[in-house]
């Protein structure tokens, strides 16, 4: 592995061009010519059109619907990259698909997110960077640099905008589920308020059903926080909950991924749910209804990170600076 390319260089697959083209833009340099197509029969297809030999090279690929075949893209990409001599390639992931599939749950379980990890380092990654993983651990799927940014400071900063004339106790940070507690609680301590809890089960995949609520909710202004939004059951089973249950005035929703699959529009519209805010990781379907959907902008803090990553500086130090 080379320690670093010569000159930067960025390309993109299917899965990002608007937000791909986004973070060139934010770095000031051109968006690399790679076409990415498919033959009749399904097979993937890639074709680099300008030389990138001894070059720093970052790749911009969601892993999102229809997750095997941007995974596919992906991996091809990298071998071609790989095979003309790049410098360094580190595969920009705004989502990892496979990431919810991170340990054996049940005998004879596979854990899709460690071959997928070892699929991209075998297809020749040098180092990935990645938003808001399913579970923090698949860092140590790699064995490669993994630069794991995180989607709260962007939503806090955007509802801390929102509700600034609201007093800070009558906002309350929710998880829905104690798994996510980590997450709001870093969350509600941007925004100086309380936090509540809703337990549940799952008594089958893509099913939750709630089962109690942790916390004072009663006549107060709720924020649910969570990484992912897939068929939006739990998160509006929650929102409901919160409502009926616990007396909420009001509720609002954020997450880092809007996988939106199924029946999750529908969901989200029929739900007491007053606005869902999103990070563009996962591109929105023009062709769905998305009335209470606020999508917010990713290419800034990843050409950031990108650009220190050229560097050799920290990341450490970004959201600080934010």
């Amino acid at each position: 592995m080379n320690v670093h390319g010569r000159d930067i260089r960025l390309f993109t697959c299917n899965a990002n061009r608007i937000v791909a083209q986004e973070i060139a833009d934010a770095m000031g340099v051109r968006l690399g010519d790679m076409q990415v197509k498919s033959f009749a029969d399904g097979e993937i297809a890639v074709t680099i059109n300008e030389s990138v030999r001894g070059s720093d090279v970052f790749l911009v690929q969601s892993t999102c619907r229809p997750v095997n075949d941007h995974l596919m893209e992906m991996l091809v990409a990298i071998d071609a990259l790989k095979r003309a001599s790049a410098g360094r390639i580190t595969a920009v992931m705004p989502y990892y698909g496979y990431a919810r599939q991170d340990r054996k749950a049940r005998a004879r379980d596979p854990i899709s997110a460690k071959l997928v990890a070892d699929l991209i380092v075998a297809a020749g990654a040098d180092r990935v960077l990645t938003m808001d993983l399913h579970a923090a651990q698949i860092q140590g799927f790699f064995n490669i640099p993994v630069d794991h940014l995180v989607g709260v400071p962007l939503l806090a900063a955007h509802f801390e905008k929102q509700f600034a004339d609201l007093p800070r106790e009558d906002l309350v940070i929710v998880s829905p589920d104690v798994g996510s507690v980590p997450r709001a609680r870093k969350f509600a301590d941007s925004l100086n308020c309380p936090i509540a809890i809703v337990d549940k089960r799952r008594p089958a995949p893509n099913i939750s059903e709630v089962m109690n609520i942790i916390g004072s909710v009663e006549g107060k202004t709720c924020i649910i926080i969570d990484d992912m939004v897939d068929t939006a059951g739990t998160l509006c089973n929650a929102a409901n909950a919160l409502v009926s249950m616990g007396g909420a005035k009001a509720v609002y929703a954020g997450a880092t991924h809007g996988v939106l699959s199924g029946p999750a529009f529908e969901r989200i519209e029929a739900s007491v749910i007053r606005k869902l805010v999103l990070l563009d990781t996962i591109p929105l379907e023009s062709n769905t209804p998305s009335g209470k959907i606020h999508m917010l902008h990713i290419a800034p803090i990843f050409a950031e990170a990108i650009k220190r990553i050229y560097g050799d500086k920290p990341l450490s130090s970004l959201y600080d600076e934010e």
